[in-house]
């Protein structure tokens, strides 16, 4: 049996960061709750994710723009490094499935792009 550690994220595109080899995005997921008073708020939260694939890469820069919803699939991976003599550590989203879902709305209900 294999053992994975996956992620999937549909969210909006909050930046694209170009990379040597990797881009990386910012993905807004948001999550409803109940705030003090009973009413419900948006509990907004950003993903970093890693896009390593060329295709996906290409795909990304010539369709992909900040407030377009999207979907993001793909792995988790541990890692570490040393800051200041001090070892950190983090969990990185590797991204092996992209999919844009629809284009960021405007104010005036007109889509981009």
């Amino acid at each position: 049996m294999k053992n994975i550690a996956e992620f999937i994220i549909i969210g909006r595109i909050g930046k694209v960061e170009v990379l040597n080899t990797a881009t990386r995005l910012s993905i807004a997921s948001n999550y409803r709750r109940r705030s003090e008073n009973g009413s419900y708020a948006d509990d907004t939260h950003w993903n970093t994710v890693v896009v390593f694939a060329e295709s996906t890469r290409c795909y990304i820069g010539e369709h992909v723009a900040r407030g377009d919803l999207v979907m993001a699939r793909g792995r988790l991976r541990q890692s570490s490094w040393d800051k200041d003599g001090e070892t950190r550590y983090g969990v990185d989203l590797i991204c092996l499935d992209f999919a844009r879902l629809a284009p960021r709305q405007l104010e005036n209900g007109e889509v981009s792009g």
